[in-house]
């Protein structure tokens, strides 16, 4: 024969490449979930949790918060996914760097920026102020459940716009265009061709803001502090120095990995049952 056969690699060798990343995963995630779930079972914590009527509200306010915001997040991105585009590929890169900026900021660093700009003496609150608009009704605004929400905005909408790009790109323009001389608005065109083929992407890129909404702390703790009633910040104070119950926080963070955790499985879900309707069709 002209060449050789390429073998299969062995089961032995497979296992030793696959160590690396297997030793990887047990340090820093089964470990860690083993010692939180170990942690969680003591001092009846999760019962604690369960019975605990501010925890559980927390908890429905981080989900809503994290809803809101990922519904916003949605709101802003498409439209400007939908103008990038139609740009020319050296100007849409150029503009997706702009947009990736805020990924590449801290929670701390966002918040910072949020106050200088909207707080009590920032400066687009002290430009409202010359034209008798009231700054501290402004800066409550910014330091309660909806400043919260722009500021988590600002770094959720560049996660869908970049996510939703490349299915934007690949999309047909055609069958917009088929549409539109069949009679179809733009607008209509758009929604009965255009989204239901986006639709499994759009929905994926909602439910990981909302999953990264429901978990994030570090702009909440800048912005806000522990005037809002959420998990994070509920968490944050049970190891912090005014508090140091390890057990209850061990359980508030199982709830949370479980809900982040139950909102992309559903993405998941959404994304393999389209996936398969595709196939059939």
């Amino acid at each position: 024969m002209i060449g050789t056969m390429k073998s299969s690699p062995t089961p032995g060798r497979l296992l030793i490449l696959a160590a690396p990343a297997v030793m990887v995963l047990a340090l820093f995630f089964i470990v860690p979930i083993i010692a939180v779930l170990t942690e969680a079972t003591k001092e009846r914590a999760i019962a604690r949790f369960i019975l605990d009527g501010g925890l559980l509200d927390a908890l429905w306010r981080s989900i809503l918060l994290g809803f809101t915001a990922a519904t916003v997040a949605l709101a802003i991105a498409i439209p400007v996914a939908l103008q990038m585009v139609r740009l020319s590929p050296p100007i849409r890169a150029l503009v997706q760097v702009v947009i990736a900026l805020p990924l590449t900021f801290s929670g701390v660093i966002i918040a910072y920026g949020f106050i200088l700009v909207l707080g009590r003496s920032g400066f687009f609150t002290l430009l409202l102020a010359e034209f008798g608009a009231d700054p501290a009704a402004l800066a409550s605004f910014l330091y309660g459940p909806g400043g919260l929400v722009i500021a988590y905005v600002y770094y959720l909408a560049p996660r869908v716009i970049l996510v939703m790009i490349p299915v934007l790109i690949n999309f047909d323009e055609r069958q917009l265009q088929a549409a539109q001389s069949l009679g179809a608005s733009r607008f209509r065109a758009l929604i009965d061709v255009m989204a239901p083929q986006i639709a499994p992407t759009l929905f994926s890129a909602f439910c990981l803001v909302w999953a990264v909404a429901v978990g994030s702390y570090g702009t909440a703790l800048a912005l806000v502090g522990t005037q809002i009633n959420i998990l994070p910040l509920r968490l944050y104070g049970m190891v912090s120095d005014s508090g140091t119950d390890f057990a209850l926080a061990a359980a508030t963070s199982l709830v949370l990995l479980v809900v982040c955790s139950l909102i992309m499985t559903v993405a998941e879900l959404g994304s393999a049952k389209s996936e398969d309707r595709n196939v059939r069709y």
